[in-house]
């Protein structure tokens, strides 16, 4: 299984891969909106992990070209925004989950995991 991991952060970003790659999960990385935007443009992901507070933009717009671009990927956020109106506006725009931050690896694993199996439901229904 790919994943695209979007994190700035390179403590976070390393605990978090290294934690799914033990998993037995691919990791792409971008540190920034340009390369995550890039990302998302020409690779297949079965999952995306996505913080929205970036150097150069809001992890926010990934999920607005993602949806205009009809992009059915699922996209967990992890973002230490924590209020109620943060997550709606996300899941909204189309992110699954939602985890503030900090969590724990464990628990991002069973949403990673879970975000992965709607997606290959998804993706199932749409082939028949």
């Amino acid at each position: 299984m790919r994943l695209l991991l979007i994190e700035d952060n390179p403590a976070i970003g390393n605990a978090v891969q290294d934690h799914l790659h033990a998993d037995g999960w691919s990791v792409d990385w971008s540190i920034n909106l340009e390369s995550a935007t890039a990302a998302v443009a020409v690779k297949t992901h079965d999952v995306v992990l996505l913080d929205l507070r970036l150097p150069d933009g809001s992890g926010l717009d990934v999920l607005k070209l993602m949806e205009a671009r009809g992009d059915t990927t699922p996209v967990v956020v992890m973002s230490a925004y924590d209020q109620l109106s943060d997550q709606m506006t996300a899941m909204s725009i189309g992110a699954v989950d939602y985890l503030v931050k900090p969590f724990a690896l464990a628990e991002m694993a069973v949403r990673v995991r879970k975000a992965a199996s709607r997606g290959s439901l998804m993706r199932t229904r749409n082939v028949s």
